[in-house]
């Protein structure tokens, strides 16, 4: 298979504008994310793909490769797979540009996924941890989700599920890591297929693959990831460079 990892890069974010674009630790974050990727030695190629000259050049002017977007995008998975529609390959990973921290080994697993998929059932797959605290579980920027049995996802959410209105029942809370390996021919599917309501009221792309019936295996791991969505994040993230 040959495997790539594709880092969705957009310069206006709604809660920390230009957030890619700071400084951590010397270089920006959106370097040390591509960076990172590279240094997991899990892919034939890395890209960045952009909307903003600015992050091109940022990569570009660093020795890295970077797609300019053609068209504006709701979604990374848009982005994602304009640009790889005209490449030969067969994984798309989609690691955040605001997550510099991900280790190789939950990459590593989620590659494992679909080495391991001989019958070809899984359309996607992403990563989730355990979380028990209260505060993180109620926090809407923390996004939840549930499997069936198979570790199938069954829906994500940023509101609390399942509803604890049993709290003896023994239910473990997993928060979704936003990292994605797709085959390419979900990913292109999904560019086709027009936003629904699911997708709509929560502005969680995902849930669009789940409302036209693609399947999303979900990898559990302890090793959570550390994102920057606001200038706290940031703040957190450089007392660990």
């Amino acid at each position: 298979m040959k495997i790539i990892a594709v880092i969705p890069a957009r310069y206006a974010s709604t809660r920390f504008p230009a957030k890619l674009m700071q400084d951590l630790g010397g270089k920006t974050v959106i370097q040390r994310t591509y960076q990172t990727a590279v240094n997991t030695r899990l892919f034939d190629d890395v890209f960045v793909v952009t909307d903003s000259i600015l992050i091109y050049d940022e990569i570009i002017t660093n020795g890295g490769k970077a797609i300019m977007s053609i068209a504006a995008h709701e979604s990374g998975s848009d982005r994602i797979a304009e640009a790889v529609e005209n490449l030969d390959v067969d994984i798309v990973v989609n690691v955040q540009g605001d997550e510099p921290f991900i280790n190789t080994k939950p990459l590593a697993e989620l590659l494992d996924v679909f080495r391991n998929d001989f019958d070809n059932k899984v359309d996607l797959a992403s990563l989730m941890f355990q979380i028990t605290d209260n505060t993180e579980i109620e926090n809407p920027n923390n996004v939840k989700v549930v499997t069936d049995q198979n570790g199938f996802a069954l829906y994500f959410s940023r509101s609390v599920i399942p509803y604890p209105r049993d709290i003896n029942a023994g239910v473990r809370y997993m928060k979704h890591i936003g990292i994605y390996a797709f085959r390419k021919q979900a990913l292109l599917d999904f560019y086709r297929l027009p936003m629904k309501s699911l997708e709509a009221t929560e502005k969680l792309e995902q849930l669009r693959y789940l409302e036209f019936g693609k399947r999303i295996k979900m990898v559990e791991t302890n090793q959570g990831s550390i994102g920057i969505d606001t200038p706290e994040d940031l703040e957190k993230a450089r007392k660990l460079i």
